[in-house]
């Protein structure tokens, strides 16, 4: 129990999520918004806690906050949205209240065993492959974090015999205190979030506290074959496991003549042959590596992990094949948000492709990202508020086969228009969603839609 009232801050769904178990749990709850697009009402964000607004222990703020509320408080639970630099946020700290993460609070409840992954991109393709692993298994497994069901929602139903599989981002670890996964995993770093981070070094150093708190007891599975991933290993206290596509290591979990297995004390073990993962892409076998280190050091046998690995289709939005329309192949990359993740996107397609990128700015270079089109991409279709940055940075790069248009229906239309039987269409932005659509989702949503109605 907390001695005072925890003030929560961001009437989002994480805030809402976070608001409601405090509820639950008999805490009284301060939700705070500093509402400056004003178009959060009391009860509109009463509407939205369903049981928990009719609480007497709950308080809503919307505005500033003030001196009298800092008094009444014990700690600050952020939702992931809020930049932790925001005056509000910094008058918190210094008084020296604890701030922390939705997935703090949560794991404050959590009476299970935690499996966490990061890393910039794969994260949810690895989550989803790991929590039906783990499903497989344990069927009292839960699915959590940055993949869209908010981990304060589901700790309720935990158990000492639970597993919690959560995938986290750079922003619910940059406040964690206690958070402490058994096994943990970084599939990568890439720059992402400079926006928010400012430095590389920044954002870096929040993905390597997924495993801040671990000791030699748990794992920490890393890959191998990102130099950005290996500079971060002093780091970790945690027992590295490495997992890797390109070199057979003397332990891990490796690639070796078209199969993937697992090397410990000398002993080699079969997993499942790569010609049986049914994604696409090199990125993908590293997903598998990664969910067959973490699933392995969870205790789960080889022989679950290699079945459900073959079964296993991939998520919504990644590389998601929608249609062949007149001999031309449609896929959804909607969740490469960033030029690596996009880079993917480009080495999974098979033949000529007209790529269709842009929108909002994350203070991204795309250099990588145009070098990457190595003759593959036709021409590349631009929307949103990163497209003459795209066009500038493609042109100085040498590609000058580059597309405006106003919206999604109006790239997916010019696709249409000019591919031809045995080519491709990919929507794989380089660019998160916001400002045209409400999240990556909707983007990739509305993609399959206008897709589906040629």
């Amino acid at each position: 129990m907390f001695d005072k009232k925890v003030l929560v801050a961001g009437c989002g769904r994480s805030g809402i999520c976070a608001t409601q178990l405090l509820i639950d749990k008999g805490e009284e709850v301060i939700l705070f918004d500093e509402n400056k697009k004003n178009n959060l009402t009391v009860e509109g964000v009463l509407e939205s806690l369903d049981e928990a607004g009719k609480s007497t222990r709950l308080e809503i703020v919307l505005g500033q906050l003030s001196e009298d509320i800092l008094s009444q408080i014990s700690v600050m639970v952020i939702s992931p949205g809020i930049p932790t630099d925001l005056d509000f946020v910094l008058k918190v700290k210094e008084k020296n209240i604890p701030v922390w993460s939705e997935i703090e609070l949560a794991y404050y409840y959590e009476q299970g065993t935690v499996v966490a992954i990061t890393g910039t991109n794969g994260k949810t393709t690895t989550t989803s492959l790991v929590g039906e692993i783990m499903k497989a298994w344990n069927p009292s497994s839960f699915v959590v974090g940055n993949i869209g069901i908010p981990y304060t929602q589901q700790v309720v139903n935990t158990s000492k015999d639970s597993v919690t599989v959560a995938e986290v981002s750079s922003f619910q670890l940059e406040t964690i205190v206690d958070f402490k996964p058994h096994v943990a995993a970084i599939l990568n770093v890439t720059p992402d979030h400079l926006d928010r981070h400012y430095t590389f070094e920044n954002y870096a150093s929040c993905k390597a506290a997924v495993s801040k708190n671990q000791s030699q007891d748990d794992y920490i599975v890393v890959n191998y074959d990102d130099p950005e991933t290996m500079k971060l290993v002093n780091m970790l206290p945690g027992k590295v496991v490495y997992f890797s596509r390109l070199t057979m290591l003397e332990q891990g979990i490796y690639v070796k003549a078209g199969d993937i297995v697992i090397k410990e004390a000398g002993v080699e073990t079969k997993v499942l042959a790569l010609s049986d993962i049914q994604i696409l892409g090199n990125h993908n076998v590293e997903n598998v590596l990664a969910a067959v280190g973490i699933a392995y050091y969870m205790g789960v046998p080889v022989e679950t992990i290699g079945k459900v690995c073959c079964e296993f289709k991939g998520v919504p939005h990644r590389i998601e094949y929608v249609r062949t329309v007149n001999g031309v192949e449609y896929y959804n990359d909607s969740k490469g948000t960033n030029p690596d993740a996009a880079i993917k996107g480009i080495q999974a397609m098979k033949s000529t492709t007209y790529l269709i990128g842009g929108g909002y700015d994350k203070k991204s270079s795309y250099d990588e990202w145009i070098d990457s089109f190595d003759g593959k991409v036709k021409q590349l279709v631009l929307l949103g508020q990163t497209a003459n940055a795209i066009d500038a940075c493609a042109r100085s790069r040498g590609f000058v086969d580059t597309v405006f248009v106003e919206s999604l229906e109006e790239a997916v239309k010019y696709c249409y228009d000019h591919a031809i039987e045995g080519e491709c269409v990919l929507l794989s932005p380089a660019c998160a969603s916001w400002g045209m659509f409400d999240n990556y989702e909707q983007r990739g949503d509305m993609f399959k839609e206008y897709v589906n109605k040629l």
